[in-house]
């Protein structure tokens, strides 16, 4: 049972949350000035940038390890780049959270983006 969750986790972190920023970013370029620029607008922008930089990073990561050098076991590189993963997607999250108060192109992505890019970098933690 925990294994099936897991791996539903996995998949849904690695196939779910780039479906996310793609449509977000999608939505927050069509807004033209739908929505007025706001302290909310501004803190969700920040979070669901984070958000992006988070899952860019683990994409680069993980091209990185497949094409140029493969990490060993418990390398302190890999470390810190979870560690900055982490760290980018609580930001993230904090960020898309204090974002939420008005309505915003992108005021409920932000928050679930960057949850989904910490679950990401906790599930890429664990297996190490």
């Amino acid at each position: 049972m925990l294994a099936s969750t897991l791996w539903l986790i996995a998949v849904l972190t690695t196939l779910g949350v780039p479906a996310l920023l793609l449509c977000g970013w999608i939505r927050w370029s069509k807004q033209k000035n739908s929505y007025p620029r706001s302290r909310s607008s501004t803190l969700s922008l920040l979070g669901f940038s984070l958000a992006t930089a988070s899952a860019a990073l683990g994409l680069a990561t993980h091209l990185y390890a497949r094409f140029v050098h493969s990490f060993p076991f418990s390398d302190p590189v890999l470390m810190k780049i979870y560690a900055v993963g982490c760290l980018l997607s609580i930001v993230g999250i904090a960020l898309g959270v204090a974002g939420t108060g008005r309505p915003n192109a992108v005021r409920w992505f932000a928050p679930v983006c960057a949850f989904g890019t910490l679950l990401f970098w906790l599930l890429a933690l664990g297996s190490e």
